[in-house]
């Protein structure tokens, strides 16, 4: 009898002890499957959240992204053209704009740090017009310009001491810089870059913009 007690004990014992683990598996892969995600290391993106959006198209607007450089003299030439396709396209792209200061020029982290500063009040649209339009004023100085770029800022009305705090605040250089990490990551390598809805646009004559765009946004309708 006490045999029998005991083997019984012993298969209730076991039983429960397989059911345990079975437990344990099917809720270690019903967590596995709810979260894939998971531990996965976040990609490069060609817009963030944080990214700074000059124009908003609104849902279903082709997205044109342009990694560009204050002082580039590309970035310059291709300025007048960028606005006329903003006005061209005007409810039709949302128009983002992402720092990539090239190490060959001198004043352009300068200037990337100020149009950042101007836009932490919300007036990157302003300085990115201004110090694409004052250019041939400060563009390949071997000196540091960025007394005229807090010029800029002092024309504009903004509150100096914001922005003097950003500027030399660490973290408005780390927002620029993340901007260019991100790009190298993407493949950028000169400036302007242009991704339209997450592709790169080949430019290969002076209309390929523009084409790429008309395109996109006819596929789009």
């Amino acid at each position: 009898m006490k045999s029998s007690v005991k083997a019984v004990l012993v298969t209730v014992a076991l039983a429960v002890v397989l059911l345990v683990v079975a437990l344990v598996f099917v809720l270690v892969n019903q967590n596995r499957a709810a979260a894939p995600e998971t531990g996965t290391a976040d990609g490069p993106q060609v817009v963030r959240e944080n990214s700074h959006v000059l124009d908003d198209g609104g849902e279903g607007a082709v997205t044109v992204v342009e990694f560009l450089d204050f002082e580039c003299e590309a970035c310059g030439a291709f300025y007048p053209l960028v606005e006329d396709l903003r006005g061209k396209f005007d409810g039709e792209i949302t128009y983002v704009i992402r720092y990539f200061p090239l190490p060959g020029h001198l004043n352009s982290k300068n200037a990337a740090i100020a149009a950042e500063a101007a836009a932490q009040q919300g007036r990157l649209e302003d300085m990115y017009h201004r110090l694409f339009e004052t250019q041939p004023q400060w563009g390949e100085a071997q000196e540091s310009r960025a007394d005229l770029f807090r010029g800029f800022a002092e024309e504009l009305g903004l509150d100096m001491a914001a922005f003097d705090d950003a500027v030399a605040d660490p973290a408005t250089a780390e927002r620029v810089q993340f901007d260019l990490d991100e790009g190298e990551q993407l493949g950028v390598s000169s400036t302007p870059s242009f991704f339209i809805d997450g592709e790169p646009v080949v430019l290969e004559t002076w209309t390929d913009l523009e084409d790429s765009i008309e395109a996109a946004v006819n596929g789009a309708e």
